[in-house]
């Protein structure tokens, strides 16, 4: 049964009058139709979507509310009529002479809407089996947020995390990181991520502003549909038909940031787009679209201590140290400054008693490394063949090109990073078929730690500074400086020699450890390189994947089947850094291939290394009791060739005793394969290597087997020093504090697993004024994917007397640290709830708005890493606005507001206080021109906030908006 369509003052009526149909022999027997649609006071309404159903013919109207549709389909057959906020309506023409007089009635935008990523097949939202969230055009075009992409935002149970003005990712339902893993973005089904760097870079290679039409959201598990990475979430970014969309398009957007109190001065902020989309009849058609984009990026500035004196890794013993005198001080976004860069001053004389104090190298902030100034450039072109009405070939191509800065283990500067993607799509009527094939290339990107680390080093080792720094600091206190000045005269003295930030020194040691693909500085000189380390984060790979589905459901008779299946392979280039060529020895994984004993300028470092899967899935989908009750039931196999096989099931069910009321709930496995870097990195960063958890990276290292976890040696130190401050041997010492080392003994990595249980209802009210949607969900996850830091001891096997002397902070050079990507040991449990609420009132005015709720249970006992949940327990939504206050003329205003929480990375940890922000817009349409100009604002309070631990201080951004639209487009031709 439909919603009732009555008409109350929020309701606009329209009449659709279509005048001058006719009938148009032609040789092939195909006709034209056309005709005009209006409204209730004889206005033309634009946009209007007229389609012949069970074809592919269609048209929108223009400006002038005119359509026209060539066909060939034989009377009788039935026009659909649908607008963004109306109903839809249809009609049936049984001959030429036919004269269509229809009435539709305004209602809730979501009460008719159509999804298709939840299940893979259309479907009405009202009835999607799991939680889905979408942002249809009108939406998109409405927001006050500076972009589309930053609109999902706004969405119920959504939380966008903002690492650069042009590198944002979302996440849903806890255990948030900026380079997330989890969250998986597709554009009109292709996935997007930048395969070695392991996520989808924002928007960098999606739809421009002019060509996106809608987007669909689904947080929590897809595996059961989508396979590996779906594990938290997904959004699938829909872009415009060229057959729909006609015409010329343009956009500008000019603003500005950094109104006082960033960290920078004012920066101005522009973004140019055009498309270009031309159908001839029914048969061929293309898009294209370019879009360029230039700004101030925000900037990382915090001071935060991370290693407090109060903790063994400082020096807890002497409070005079605390505060800004911590000469063990980290700072959220310092490097250089971290635990691999602390070194053991012993044999200090301090008031008549020896004294032991750690100390960490004085690094380089943030602001001096990175780049102020970020762009992205991005294009694509479509082109689309109908072979006949049930058959469509489509090839895509994309690329894209970005700046910005993102956090991994480290922060890395994305410099001239470039995605292409090229992508074959076969779709009929009842199956389709996608192939497509993703270039990665991270330019002159690098990472900010070795680029710090390596600028130290170059002026002094780490032993050569710290013996600089007892030797000045002794004879400060020999001179009666108390403890804190004398720590702050032997800084200076050690760091004599050391390049300033902001000199030309600087600048030119910088470009020149940028250059070098090499972040080990004791290993430096490979290939002629200079003896110095680098920093230069140089990743290249290519994904492929086909996907292919196939809708039995007319060959069944009981039920509806949906079929399908995908493979992927993943090939990564190694460039002797970050990733190797595992089948070589490893003393020559890092070193180039000679050819006629010489080094290739082309730097070869071995073979190409893959990483493969392939999966199955069928739906099975039934309805009961007068399409009252249905059922979706799917299984999915996936086979990583690296793992033992993994299947996925998925069972749902809506139960909709009116169509206002649908009450959903869903159970689904998921699993997440590790992504490239989880498996298979191998890269040396500040003494620290980051490895990959597959077991044959492991062979003849023994991070697995043979190691003691870094907290324990933390522990272990803090004790020995302690007991040396009181005259015991060192060696002694340590013998004796032995146990407090913690063997690790870790498994090889294995995928991470989640049970997921939803229930959900989704209903309208007061005939489609009111929509109402609630969720509840709880995860339980296992084998919990994560990183744990561990010192392989050189001269002994665990447990042995050798190896525990290895352990020293002193014999740092003893031992071998690994950061390791492994499985947790406990299972982890979360849960949560979300509620969303739109009102449309008065006229054309709507109030909506959404809060969320996420926990998670905490376990008695500590794992081998901190998990890092990163998700506030509350977050809220609310928004006010009409698209037409008075004649063309709209507003929208959004506040929001997040409680504080707990964010805890291998980078920085620390609390992430609550904030709250205010977008507001203003739209002015001037129909003549085809032309729309929107003045607003992101944070028009200016309201300083942070979103994650060491992340960016974001402030306003204020900017204008001109669109031209559809020019050139009168009496389009489209396709269904």
């Amino acid at each position: 049964m439909r919603i009732r369509q009555i008409k109350y003052g929020c309701l606009l009526a329209i009449l659709v009058t279509i005048s001058k149909i006719q009938a148009v022999a032609q040789l092939n027997g195909s006709f034209v139709i056309s005709g005009k649609v209006t409204d209730d006071q004889g206005n033309p309404l634009e946009r209007v979507s007229v389609l012949i159903l069970d074809s592919k013919f269609g048209s929108m109207t223009d400006s002038t509310g005119v359509f026209k549709i060539v066909g060939n389909k034989p009377f009788p057959f039935t026009l659909q009529f649908s607008a963004i906020g109306f109903a839809p309506k249809e009609v049936t023409l049984r001959s030429i002479n036919d004269k269509v007089s229809i009435q539709l009635f305004s209602q809730s935008m979501i009460a008719n809407e159509v999804v298709v990523t939840a299940s893979r097949q259309n479907e009405r939202l009202l009835r999607s089996p799991v939680t889905i969230e979408k942002l249809d055009i009108r939406a998109l075009k409405e927001t006050p947020a500076p972009s589309f992409y930053d609109a999902l935002g706004n969405l119920k149970g959504i939380q966008l995390t903002t690492s650069s003005l042009t590198f944002k990712i979302p996440n849903a339902r806890g255990f948030n990181i900026p380079n997330n893993f989890r969250f998986m973005q597709m554009v009109d089904g292709v996935d997007m991520q930048a395969a070695t760097l392991g996520v989808p870079l924002g928007n960098a290679i999606g739809p421009t502003e002019l060509d996106i039409a809608s987007v669909e959201v689904t947080p929590g598990a897809a595996s059961a549909l989508y396979g590996m990475n779906a594990i938290n979430g997904m959004a699938n970014l829909i872009t415009k038909s060229p057959f729909q969309h006609q015409g010329l398009s343009l956009y500008q957007k000019t603003g500005v940031n950094h109104v006082g109190g960033t960290g920078r001065d004012a920066g101005i902020l522009t973004e140019s787009a055009i498309r270009f989309a031309k159908a001839f009849n029914q048969k061929f058609a293309f898009k294209v679209n370019f879009s360029y984009m230039r700004g101030t990026d925000w900037l990382s500035s915090s001071t935060t201590d991370q290693n407090p004196n109060d903790k063994n890794t400082a020096n807890p013993a002497y409070p005079e140290l605390n505060g800004e005198n911590n000469a063990a001080y980290d700072a959220w976004n310092r490097y250089g400054d971290e635990n691999n860069n602390a070194v053991t001053v012993s044999g200090v004389r301090y008031k008549g008693a020896p004294a032991t104090f750690l100390v960490r190298r004085t690094g380089y902030w943030e602001k001096d490394l990175v780049n102020p100034i970020v762009e992205n450039i991005k294009a694509d072109a479509a082109f689309h063949y109908r072979v006949n009405p049930s058959l469509e070939l489509a090839y895509g191509y994309r690329v894209g090109k970005m700046d910005g800065v993102f956090q991994r283990g480290n922060k890395i500067q994305l410099n001239d990073v470039i995605v292409q993607n090229h992508h074959l799509d076969i779709k009929g009527k009842n199956f389709q078929v996608k192939s497509y094939v993703s270039v990665e290339n991270t330019g002159d990107s690098y990472n900010l730690k070795p680029l710090s680390d390596n600028l130290d080093l170059t002026n002094l080792s780490n032993n050569a500074w710290r013996d600089k720094f007892k030797l000045n600091l002794q004879e400060s206190l020999n001179n009666g400086v108390d403890l804190a000045t004398a720590m702050k005269l032997a800084r200076q003295f050690a760091d004599q020699g050391r390049v300033e930030a902001g000199t030309p020194e600087f600048e030119q040691l910088k470009n020149t450890i940028i250059g070098i693909n090499n972040w080990d500085h004791k290993n430096a000189g490979i290939a002629g390189a200079p003896a110095t380390g680098g920093a230069w984060l140089l990743q290249k790979s290519r994904m492929y994947h086909t996907d292919a589905q196939w809708d039995l459901s007319n060959k069944v008779k009981w039920f509806n089947v949906l079929v399908g299946g995908d493979v992927r392979i993943y090939e990564v280039i190694p460039d002797g850094n970050n990733f190797v060529d595992f089948s070589r020895p490893i003393e020559d994984r890092n070193k180039p291939v000679e050819v006629n004993g010489k080094v290739p300028d082309s730097s070869d470092f071995g073979s190409n290394v893959y990483y493969k899967k392939y999966g199955f899935f069928t739906q099975v989908t039934k309805s009961f009791f007068n399409d009252k009750l249905k059922i979706f039931a799917s299984l999915r196999f996936d086979h990583n060739l690296e793992f033992k096989p993994k299947f996925n099931p998925r069972a749902a069910v809506v139960y909709s005793p009116k169509d206002e009321h649908n009450f959903r709930f869903a159970v689904q496995n998921g699993f997440r394969f590790p992504a490239l870097f989880e498996a298979l990195s191998f890269v040396n960063n500040g003494n620290v290597r980051r490895v990959g958890g597959l077991s044959y990276i492991n062979e003849g290292l023994g991070y697995l087997d043979n190691s003691y976890t870094l907290a324990s040696v933390n522990t272990f130190n803090a004790a020995v020093n302690k007991d040396v401050n009181s005259g015991m041997n060192s060696n002694d010492a340590a013998l004796k504090n032995r146990d407090l080392l913690e063997v690790t003994a870790l498994d090889p990595t294995q995928p991470e697993r989640i049970v997921s249980f939803e229930t959900g209802y989704k209903g309208v009210y007061l005939d489609g004024r009111i929509f109402v949607d609630l969720d509840f969900y709880h995860n339980t996850y296992t084998g919990f994917l994560g990183q744990v830091e561990v010192s392989v001891p050189n001269s002994g096997t665990v447990g042995s007397d050798a190896a525990v002397l290895d352990m020293l902070a002193a014999n740092r050079s003893k031992q071998t640290r690994y950061r390791v990507f492994t499985n947790a040991k406990n299972t982890y449990r979360n849960y949560g709830s979300a509620l969303a609420v739109t009102y449309r009132f008065y006229k054309k005015f709507s109030v909506s708005g959404n809060v969320s709720y996420n926990d998670i249970k905490t376990n008695k006992e500590s794992d081998v890493f901190v998990t890092a949940f990163n998700t506030p327990k509350w977050s809220f939504n609310m928004a006010l606005g009409n698209r037409e206050v008075i004649k063309n003329l709209g507003f929208n205003i959004v506040w929001k507001w997040q409680s504080s929480f707990l964010w805890e990375s291998p980078l920085a940890n620390g609390t992430v206080p609550s904030f709250h922000t205010t977008d507001a817009q203003i739209t002015y349409r001037i129909p003549a021109l085809k032309a729309t100009v929107k003045v607003g604002g992101a944070n028009v309070f200016n309201k300083k906030y942070i979103q994650y631990a060491a992340g960016p201080t974001i402030g306003g951004l204020y900017y204008t908006t001109v669109v031209l639209d559809g020019l050139f487009s009168k009496n389009q031709q489209v396709a269904k």
